[in-house]
C-alpha cells in the first residue's frame, strides 16, 4: 500500500537537512523543517488544551506568515480542517464563523470589542510555537483517511462570491507524487512561493519539503522582486502576469546595456533550475523569451476543483499546450468541445458551499469534473486550452467567437497588459483594456489593434478599444486573487463606454 504523505509528514519529524524561510520587506526568518516540525506540535498542543478536537474546524484569514503555515500543520496533526480565507474578501466578524461553522478563527485584521468570541489574533500562534515541543504531552497525531477533507478551499471568485470545496487527503497525496515525478525535488532546491496561503496548492510545497527534504521559501506578491536576489531560488512558482511584469524588468535591463544572463541573475537568483507558471493562460511570447534566456519554463493546467491536472516538464514540452495529462488524471473532449477530467483520487464531488445547481454543473458522476474550459487533446495527448465555454460570443449572424485567442492575441502585442473582449451591439467586438502601469501610449494601442485585426478572421475583428481608467489589479477588484481578469466586473465599471458606440479608440 502507498504510504500517504499526510499523514507521513505529520507523525515524522524530519530528519533531513531541509528549511523553511518566511520573508518580506524588512523581515525574514528561516528555520530547519525539524525545528518547523516541533513548532507546530507545540502549536497543536496549545490548540488541544484550547478544546480543539479532531473534526473541528479552524478558520485562517490572514496575509502569509509563518504562523499561518504553522497553523495549518497542527491542525493536520489534530485531524482538524483548516479554511484559508483570502485577505480583502472576507471579514472576521459573526457572520463569517456561522456561516463556515468555524471553532476558531484566526486572523491578522484588527479585533474590537464586537468581534466574536471565536476570533483570535495570529499573532498569538508565535507564543504557542515557542513553548517546547513536549508540551503537547502525548499527542499522537491523527490519520486521515485518503476520502476525508482536510481543508475547505474557495474558488478565486471570477464568477460571483466564491464556492467552497473541501480538499480529500487523496487527491493531495496523488498531486504531490505526480509532480514529484516530473520534477525530481530535491535536497539543494529552493522552492519560492507568493501567492496567498488561503490557496491550498500554495501549501503544497510546504509539504513537499516536509516529505522529500528541499527548502521552501514563503513571501507575498508585494515584496517577491526585492527579496528574490538574496533568496536565490532554484524553482519559482508564479502565475504568467508576474512573469509578464518580471519579462519587462528584464527588457529594460538589457535595454541599458546589461548582459542578458547577468540581467536574469539580479532578478532571479543565480540558481533557477526552471519556472513554473499556470493558473491562467500563459502569454506563449514570455515563454519564448524565458527559454531564450536559458530559464525554462513550464506552463500547466488545473482548477480547484481538480487540483493541477497537466504539466509541461523536462522531457515532455510542447509550445503552446499545457502539457500532458498528469499521473492519475485523465482528460476527455466531450461533444460539446469541453474538457472534463477524470481523477483516480478526486479533490470531490460536490462543493460545500455553492448556489443550487453549481455542483451538478460542475462535478459528474464517476470522479469526472466538466471544466468549461474549451480545449482539444493532440496526437500525443498535449491539451491546448482554446477558451471557456461561458466566453465564447454569439454575434448578430450566428457565428461563435472564442474570445480567448483574440484577447491572448491583443496582449501578446505588448502594448497592453490585459484585453477582455464584449459584444454590446450589431457593431462589432469590444475590447477593454488594461495598460500598462505609467503613461498609456495611445500610438502602441492603436497599431496593436491594426496588427490584431489584420491576423484575425473577418467575425474576430475589434471595432472599438476602450482603455481602463486604471489598470485591472487586485486590490481594485478588477483580477482574481490568481491574477486572471474578472469579466462582469471590468463590464460593470466601464460599462457606459461599452455600450456608447462613439467612445474609445475605433479600428480604421
Amino acid at each position: 500500500m502507498t504510504e500517504s504523505i499526510i499523514n507521513r509528514i505529520i507523525a515524522t519529524r524530519p530528519s533531513h537537512d531541509g528549511a523553511i524561510t518566511v520573508t518580506g520587506l524588512g523581515h525574514r526568518t528561516t528555520m530547519p523543517l525539524a525545528e518547523f516540525h516541533d513548532r507546530a506540535r507545540a502549536v497543536a498542543g496549545a490548540l488541544r488544551r484550547r478544546g480543539v478536537r479532531a473534526g473541528d474546524r479552524i478558520g485562517i484569514l490572514s496575509a502569509n506568515r509563518l504562523e499561518w503555515v504553522l497553523l495549518d500543520v497542527a491542525a493536520l496533526m489534530l485531524k482538524a480542517q483548516t479554511a484559508g480565507f483570502e485577505p480583502g474578501k472576507f471579514r472576521p466578524d459573526a457572520d463569517l464563523v456561522e456561516r463556515y461553522g468555524l471553532d476558531l478563527l484566526y486572523t491578522d485584521v484588527p479585533l474590537s470589542d464586537g468581534s466574536p468570541a471565536e476570533a483570535v489574533s495570529i499573532a498569538t500562534v508565535a507564543g504557542h510555537a515557542e513553548e517546547a515541543a513536549g508540551a503537547a504531552g502525548d499527542l499522537d497525531p491523527e490519520q486521515w483517511a485518503a476520502t476525508e477533507c482536510t481543508t475547505v478551499k474557495f474558488t478565486s471568485g471570477s464568477t460571483g462570491a466564491p464556492k467552497g470545496l473541501e480538499a480529500t487527503a487523496g487527491s493531495i497525496d496523488s498531486s504531490l507524487r505526480a509532480v514529484q515525478s516530473l520534477f525530481e525535488h530535491r535536497p539543494g532546491d529552493d522552492i519560492l512561493t507568493f501567492l496567498p496561503l488561503s490557496l491550498l496548492q500554495q501549501r503544497y510545497w510546504l509539504y513537499s519539503a516536509l516529505y522529500w527534504g528541499h527548502d521552501i521559501t514563503i513571501t507575498t506578491y508585494q515584496s517577491v522582486f526585492a527579496v528574490m536576489p538574496t533568496v536565490r531560488p532554484t524553482v519559482v512558482m508564479g502565475v504568467p502576469a508576474f512573469f509578464d511584469t518580471a519579462r519587462r524588468h528584464l527588457e529594460s535591463s538589457i535595454a541599458d546595456g546589461v548582459e542578458p544572463a547577468k540581467a536574469a541573475a539580479e532578478l532571479f537568483g543565480d540558481r533557477v533550475r526552471y519556472l513554473w507558471t499556470g493558473s491562467a493562460p500563459a502569454d506563449q511570447a514570455t515563454l519564448g523569451f524565458y527559454t531564450g534566456l536559458g530559464l525554462p519554463i513550464f506552463e500547466g493546467y488545473g482548477l480547484n476543483e481538480t487540483c493541477i491536472t497537466t504539466k509541461n516538464h523536462p522531457g515532455a514540452h510542447r509550445e503552446g499546450s499545457v502539457g500532458r495529462a498528469l499521473p492519475g488524471k485523465e482528460i476527455v473532449i466531450d461533444e460539446e468541445g469541453v474538457v472534463c477530467v477524470r481523477s483516480d483520487h478526486p479533490v470531490n464531488t460536490a462543493y460545500t458551499y455553492a448556489a443550487p445547481g453549481d455542483s451538478e454543473r460542475m462535478f459528474r458522476p464517476g470522479g469526472i469534473v466538466r471544466t468549461g474550459d474549451l480545449g482539444r487533446l493532440d496526437e500525443d495527448g498535449f491539451l491546448y486550452i482554446l477558451g471557456r465555454s461561458d466566453d465564447v460570443i454569439v454575434l448578430d449572424n450566428g457565428k461563435k467567437v472564442i474570445v480567448r485567442p483574440v484577447e491572448t492575441r491583443f496582449r501578446d502585442t505588448g502594448a497592453v497588459a490585459e484585453c477582455v473582449l464584449y459584444h454590446p451591439s450589431p457593431a462589432g467586438l469590444v475590447a477593454v483594456v488594461s495598460p500598462h502601469p505609467g503613461p498609456v501610449d495611445t500610438d502602441a494601442i492603436v497599431r496593436a489593434l491594426a496588427l490584431v485585426n489584420a491576423a484575425s478572421e473577418p467575425d474576430e475583428r475589434i471595432s472599438r478599444v476602450i482603455v481602463a481608467d486604471e489598470p485591472f489589479a487586485v486590490g481594485n477588484g478588477l483580477l482574481t486573487s490568481q491574477f486572471k481578469p474578472i469579466r462582469k466586473r471590468i463590464a460593470d465599471r466601464h460599462r457606459d463606454r461599452i455600450d456608447d458606440p462613439k467612445a474609445g479608440i475605433h479600428a480604421h
